[in-house]
């Protein structure tokens, strides 16, 4: 890396997934970043086997005095079962379960109120890092929009601008991605908030496939903990996306590497609309007169990659 990256203090909503997960890993692993809350959506996930994976993760780096939040909000769109069953093998996983110490209780507030409580509470701006629906967040800013001034930024895996979405469902046109497809109408509201939105859209993830070659590069190093347990999650995926229309990604990964490693990502801004509902419901589209948004556009992969290599050796 040619210079440090910026210290942040990070809120992080994930729902559940391997990327989710792995992306919590991550966050840990970034020596900068202070993880004060996490919040766990029950969107591309079940939520019992999502919570106690991410507090066993929590665990495993000995950080179990950091609170995680259940949320309760549901969107209109569910993810498809098989996709919301990925946690329950990582919460089985032998490296999370060597140590047998008893896990905490979730906080009491759910995730919607977690997360208001943090900005209100927060004496300097937060990033909040999101890398499922925006439910939580877009639901906390519409009942007290001042809270805005609170997020440095928002960080959200989500939207397709210039590229086809993955939605494949009924009376839908293709043009959404999921995680704004979960909850259109709370995707919808986030946009008529002023925090300021860095968006990481299909078309800076869909350069960063999870090929066996990083897979292989990844095993050279399982002797370090974190790399082990990274490698077991991320084979987990394989065959679980019908390869005839795309492969596994680091959708969420991508997103979170940009806190350690933003030099590796150019960004453009772009102006922007959400359809909130009817057969393009979900979907981030470019229009003249939108809401300025910052989206990743380009991943210098090789470089991004050698990084979450060294990251996920410490």
């Amino acid at each position: 890396m040619t210079e440090s990256p910026k210290k942040r203090i990070v809120l992080f909503d994930h729902d559940g997934g391997v990327d989710d997960l792995l992306s919590l890993m991550m966050v840990l692993a970034m020596p900068h970043i202070e993880l004060v809350g996490v919040v766990v959506t029950p969107a591309d996930c079940f939520l019992g086997p999502a919570m106690s994976s991410s507090l066993k993760i929590l665990r495993f780096f000995d950080r179990l005095d950091i609170p995680v939040s259940q949320g309760v909000l549901h969107g209109v769109n569910p993810f498809p079962q098989p996709w919301r069953s990925q946690p329950y093998p990582i919460d089985a996983l032998p490296i999370l379960n060597e140590n047998e110490e008893p896990l905490p209780s979730p906080a009491a507030a759910p995730g919607h109120e977690f997360i208001a409580r943090k900005l209100r509470e927060a004496t300097e701006p937060l990033t909040v890092l999101i890398t499922g629906p925006v439910s939580n967040l877009a639901l906390a800013l519409t009942q007290e929009p001042d809270l805005a001034a609170k997020i440095e930024e928002v960080v959200w895996m989500g939207g397709a601008l210039q590229v086809k979405g993955n939605v494949r469902d009924f009376e839908h046109d293709g043009s959404a991605e999921w995680n704004a497809y979960w909850d259109p109408p709370a995707t919808y509201s986030l946009w008529q908030s002023p925090a300021p939105i860095t968006l990481f859209p299909l078309d800076a993830t869909n350069h960063v496939p999870v090929t066996r070659d990083f897979l292989q590069r990844l095993a050279r190093q399982r002797r370090c903990p974190l790399s082990d347990l990274a490698g077991q999650c991320w084979a987990l995926t394989l065959g679980t996306i019908p390869s005839y229309e795309y492969v596994y990604h680091m959708w969420d990964t991508l997103t979170t590497g940009y806190l350690g490693g933003p030099q590796f990502i150019t960004f453009r801004e772009a102006q922007t609309e959400v359809v909130a509902a009817g057969p393009s419901a979900g979907q981030i589209k470019e229009v003249e007169t939108g809401r300025p948004v910052r989206a990743a556009d380009r991943v210098e992969v090789e470089g991004f990659l050698d990084y979450v290599l060294e990251l996920l050796r410490r």
